[in-house]
């Protein structure tokens, strides 16, 4: 039986940061407006940086040594925003950090599409002699949004997380991994971005999408994988903003201390979100072996999924 281990996390994100006493100002709200509705106090943006430059840094923080980068076999990296789509960011990391040779892919799965490519890695694992992946998120948001549009410009940011997974052979103590992954109707088109246009969301009505679908899919989780959210330390879901994610933990039934939470001075990065967030938990000593944690993703698609795992 194969396990899935997480070796490390690495972020980057951009010099620039953006305050929320700047957009208030320039968009004309009253102090204290943005983190009251977002729960966001800060958020960075990308001046000279491409998507692919901030892929790569994140990459290059969790492969500190030449050793590091032996085997890899698979780079996955999921985004919303690229404009480029041959060569892929894959492609690009692949060749700046020499990780040869390897399989390489890009995916569009909206804001969950990090919980995609870590279950695509996971297969490829399962049903091909790949030993260690590298899975990254990366968003550069701030070239696609309306700038006056307050539903977006208040709540989205640039950044990039990686993570390194590495298979582990054995038969003694077999880690949990489950996954639940599907995509829901969106039948209004309440979250869409198309390349020349900026992207486009209804917040209204993505907040009831994530607020309802999301419990829906935990709870299928938690039924296949045959255990209670009891035995779960945390779930760490895409930052989308502070109140859905209350509001998800209200729905589980659960304190908002199981619900982690670093929306607060990243902002929201999609693709980059959880990521982001196991760098920033392990970083500050939260994750320990044998720790059972939720991956929660959702967004354009709309694709909702999670991934039971044990550190």
């Amino acid at each position: 039986m194969s396990n899935i281990h997480i070796v490390a996390n690495g972020i980057y994100f951009p010099k620039k940061q953006i305050q929320n006493s700047e957009l208030e100002k320039v968009l004309k709200l009253e102090n204290g407006y943005i983190e009251k509705r977002t729960g966001i106090r800060n958020r960075y943006y990308a001046i000279n940086e491409t998507i692919q430059d901030m892929a790569l840094e994140a990459t290059k923080t969790l492969l500190a040594s030449e050793k590091d980068r032996q085997g890899i076999d698979l780079i996955i990296t999921a985004t919303t925003s690229t404009k480029m789509l041959m060569p892929g960011i894959s492609n690009y990391v692949q060749k700046k950090l020499g990780l040869f040779p390897c399989i390489c892919l890009d995916i569009l799965a909206g804001c969950g599409g990090y919980i995609n490519a870590f279950d695509i890695a996971k297969v490829y694992m399962d049903s091909r002699n790949i030993k260690k992946a590298l899975i990254i998120g990366v968003d550069k948001l701030s070239e696609i949004i309306d700038k006056e549009d307050v539903g977006t410009v208040v709540v989205l940011s640039d950044g990039a997380g990686a993570t390194l997974i590495e298979k582990e052979e054995t038969d003694t103590h077999p880690k949990m991994y489950v996954a639940h992954i599907k995509a829901e109707e969106d039948k209004e088109n309440i979250l869409t971005y198309q390349y020349g246009k900026n992207l486009y969301m209804n917040g209204k009505e993505v907040y009831k999408y994530a607020v309802t679908k999301t419990v829906e899919n935990i709870n299928e989780l938690l039924e296949k994988a045959n255990i209670s959210l009891d035995d779960v330390k945390y779930i760490v879901a895409h930052q989308s903003n502070l109140k859905i994610m209350k509001a998800i933990a209200s729905r589980l039934h659960i304190n908002m201390e199981k619900m982690y939470t670093n929306i607060q001075e990243r902002g929201n990065t999609f693709c980059a979100s959880i990521p982001i967030a196991l760098y920033d938990m392990q970083k500050g000593g939260l994750l320990r072996t044998g720790d059972k944690i939720i991956l929660l993703g959702y967004g354009g698609g709309l694709n909702t999924g999670s991934i039971l795992i044990e550190i």
